[in-house]
Parts: C-alpha cells; structure tokens; sequence
C-alpha cells in the first residue's frame, strides 16, 4: 500500500480486513510493528504534513478495504473533531515516539561514536525528533559489512544510509535533511499570509495560534524546532508542570500542534536576508524572505523569532574542540559521551543549573566555574539548593577558563582554569566542557532592512512612532510588537527589553498573531 519514503503518502482509515506496519531501515532489514484491524487508522506524524512515511504497509492475505485520507483532509478530520482528533494525535505522537524509541526505523547512521561529525548529525535528528539508528564502525558487524559493501574510505565517515537505501557521506545538516524528508519543497509562488523565522517557543506559540486562526503559516528554521529551550534537559518553573518537563518534549507538543492546524514547518533552512522593499513599498506589496541555498519566498507578514545564538568566550583553542567536547547545551547525546568521566561547566544562569542537575548523575565528577562571586544573583534558589545537594558537583567562583588542551578535532583533555582575584591556575583533567554563559541576537539577517536595532543589538519594538515615507504610506504608527519595518515584528529572546522566559516567549507568540490579524484584515 505504501512504502517506506514514500512522499504524500494519505493515512488509511481501515473499513474491512487488516494492514500490517513494518519497520525497515536503509540496510533493507524489516519487521511487522503493529496489524490494523477494520476501525483503526494508519499513519503517524509524517502523515499530518504530507512528508515521508517511516513504516511500510502491506494489505492483509485476505485484502482490506480502506478510506484514504490525505493530510489536507487528515488535518480537517482532528481539528473538526474533538474526540477523533484526540485519538488520532495520541495515536500518531505514540507511533513516532516508538519509531524513535524501537530503532530500526527511519534513518541509519554509521561512523565512530566519539566523531564530532556524528555527534553533530545526532543533534540534528534528535532536535528534528527523526528516528535513527547509529552503527558503530569497529564494534558492529553490520557497521563493517555496510562500510565494505559500499566501499566507503575511512575519510568518508560517518554516512548515512537513507529510508530509500541512498548514501550519503560525510553529509551536512542540509544534505541530511532534505535526504530524509525532513526539508519541505518550497512554492516560490506562494504567498504566505505569515512567515516566522525561528522555531523555538515564541515562534511556535505563533504559527499554533496563527494556522489555528486560517492564516496561512510557515515556519523557518537552520537548525530544528526548540531553540534553547528545546536543548533545556527539565524546565521545572513552566506554568501547569509542576513535576517538570524536559524542553524537548515541551517543544516537540507545539510541533506537533502547530502541524495539526497546517503550519509548514520547514528545516534546517537558513534565513540570508530579509527584502523590504523600502521606502518605496506599498501595503500590498509582499515581503521578500532570501534563503542561503538560493530560494526565496514571498509574505505579507514577518515574525522575528530567530532568539540568540550562543555566545563564545574567549578561551584558547576552544574552536579546535567545538563537537570534540566542547558543547553549547547538554543533551543525552552530550551525557552518553561523557558518562563516567570528569566534565566542567561555565556559566551561572539557570540553564547553566539544569545542565549540572541533569548532568551530575551521569559522570564521575563535576567542575561548575563561575566568573562573578556566587550563583545568587543570577539563579533560581531551587536549582541552587539542587546542585548544592550534589556530592560530585564542586562550584568555583571568581574562576574562568583560559585554555584548552588534547587532541584538536578528536577528544578533549585538560583545561586550564584562573582564579580572576588570586590569579592562581589550576589543570583540570575533563572530558567535556559545556558552555552556558548567555547569548547575542540572532539578527544578521535583518541587516539588509535597515531595521532599528538596541545597542546590544535586539530588535527594538514598542515604538510610538515612525518617520519615513513608507510609514506615511501605510497610513498607522507602529503596532506594541511591530518593528520599524512596517509588518514586519519581532518576539521571544531577540526582542529589546523581552523577559527572558518560555512563558514569555509563548505569550508574546500568541499576541502578536492578535496584531497580524488586524493588518492583514485590512490588506485583504
């Protein structure tokens, strides 16, 4: 009925007989899931999207009779009601949580465990929450016979080996995911009633509420859904989870939300430019987004929710580890890694004590270096008294990194710590280091607007009002989250004077779609 890679492949609402779901990976080897009886329905999350399918399905010996559902109509059929579309979306979240968690679905990976490389196409697919599997060169047998089957030099590590059994070596995240179907095409002629660059909360929390409102939406993003909060290993203060959940999971529900309602979700896709227009541009005229492959789309309206991207200290040799040990979040793939070794964290912030908390039981010792004088004035008293609570977790103030040291590219060994009042310095043998000292805006891109930025460079909003002909034109002042480009707004971490929160960040995802409205309304 369908095979596995198969593009816009519809679910199957069974009427009579059974289907039978199998798993198979790029090595060609397959498994039966799961056989649908007469009244259950076929698919998971691919399905709602229209992207490829991860499983394969077989019509019973005895036939089945089946109604199709395609993801325009599957997407009418959970938002018009309430109690399918419940069963449906538990349905289909729990099958791709078990192609993810089955292994032997989707994707397959071979290479060193330990090759910054790999690791990077693990976080890739993880962010994505695409199913893989990983084969070890050296310790697998099905590693080495995939490694000599298809002649592939040790150089060429690691590979990949797509659902439709295609090859890729050494492959970007790019190459990645448009391989694995994660990547949409694009309609160059489409007109987007909404375009949000950035998929972490506040550009997630926008494209739920706005394709929930009719607009059409898409969704751009270089890396995967979550941002930083989707590399939060437990978010314990978020409203309404007062056990905690880990960012991912937050995230990966807006996902699949914002996918229900029709968003388009497209990535790993990175934003070159924005086209304005200026000051000769019309309200009618669209907006013009550039990408760095070369495509561009067209949108009435713009949503800046492109947050921050992590900042790098100055410590020497840190770029020859980046991937080789040093990190920028801290996730299981990370945790595996280092699992029973020596590892050291910076920063003070309360990322940075989530990191520790999730950390800690996983490796032998712990090093938290702080630059100021205490965690205090810039963590949250629960993760404090936590990490206090740490017997292998040792905190260091007025401490910073200055050196790193091991084998460039390959595995890290020692930092070179200073104490910054004594001027003291210390060796410490790690095995990793997790780096979590803040961030600067993701604003690049909006060079080319001439968009009034703040002196640390966010995007400035919350303007009275606007000189210029093209305000003149348009005929209005500025809305409370619009920027100085007219349609064009900015939310979440890279907005000037934001609260640096998820609740925050979701919040203002949610008003500014209330703003769109009344532009687009009038545009219309």
């Amino acid at each position: 009925m369908f095979n596995v890679g198969a593009t816009e492949s519809p679910a199957f609402l069974i009427l009579s007989g059974r289907v039978e779901i199998a798993r198979r990976d790029g090595l060609g080897r397959a498994s039966v899931i799961v056989v649908h009886e007469e009244g259950e329905i076929t698919g998971e999350i691919s399905q709602l999207a229209g992207r490829p399918t991860l499983a394969e399905g077989r019509a019973g010996p005895e036939g089945c009779e089946v109604a199709p559902f395609d993801a325009v109509h599957l997407r009418a059929l959970v938002v018009g009601s309430a109690d399918i579309g419940e069963i449906v979306m538990r349905a289909f979240i729990l099958r791709r949580t078990e192609l993810i968690t089955g292994g032997g679905a989707g994707s397959i990976l071979i290479g060193r465990a330990s090759d910054p490389w790999l690791v990077r196409l693990q976080g890739f697919l993880r962010r994505n929450g695409y199913p893989y599997t990983v084969l070890e060169v050296g310790t697998n047998p099905d590693a080495t016979a995939a490694v000599e089957k298809f002649a592939v030099a040790p150089e060429d590590l690691p590979i990949a080996i797509c659902p439709n059994g295609s090859l890729l070596k050494r492959p970007s995240e790019a190459e990645l995911g448009i391989c694995f179907g994660i990547t949409p095409t694009l309609n160059a002629a489409k007109v987007y009633d909404v375009a949000v660059v950035g998929a972490g909360p506040a550009g997630l929390a926008t494209a739920v509420y706005a394709s929930s409102e009719g607009l059409s939406t898409i969704v751009l993003d270089s890396v995967g859904f979550g941002g930083q909060a989707g590399a939060s290993a437990r978010i314990e203060n978020y409203f309404g989870f007062p056990t905690g959940i880990s960012g991912q999971a937050l995230t990966a529900r807006a996902f699949n939300q914002a996918q229900k309602f029709g968003a388009e979700i497209a990535m790993p896709l990175e934003v070159a430019k924005l086209e304005c227009g200026g000051e000769l541009r019309r309200p009618k005229d669209p907006l013009k987004i550039e990408l760095k492959d070369g495509r561009s789309l067209l949108t009435r309206s713009v949503v800046v929710a492109s947050g921050v991207r992590y900042r790098r200290p100055s410590i020497r040799n840190l770029e020859a580890f980046e991937g080789a040990g040093v990190a920028y979040w801290a996730s299981p793939v990370e945790a595996k890694l280092c699992e029973g070794e020596d590892v050291a964290l910076v920063g003070a912030g309360n990322s940075a004590g989530q990191a520790v908390v999730f950390l800690a039981p996983k490796v032998r010792r712990l090093h938290l270096f702080v630059r100021s004088n205490g965690l205090e004035a810039s963590m949250s008293r629960y993760l404090i008294d936590r990490i206090a609570a740490l017997a292998n977790v040792e905190v260091y103030t007025d401490s910073e990194v200055v050196e790193l040291d091991g084998e460039p590219e390959i595995a890290l060994a020692t930092s070179t710590v200073t104490n910054r009042k004594t001027g003291e310095t210390r060796i410490f043998p790690i095995r990793g280091l997790f780096l979590f000292i803040g961030a600067d805006p993701n604003t690049g891109w909006l060079q080319s607007c001439g968009m009034q930025l703040d002196e640390k460079g966010f995007v400035a909003t919350e303007l009275s009002e606007m000189d210029g002909a093209i305000w003149r034109s348009f005929k209005r002042k500025p809305l409370p989250l619009e920027t100085s480009v007219p349609c064009v707004f900015a939310i979440g971490d890279v907005r000037a004077n934001s609260t640096k929160r998820v609740a925050a960040a979701v919040g203002e995802g949610a008003a500014v779609v209330a703003q769109l409205h009344s532009i687009l309304t009038k545009r219309n």
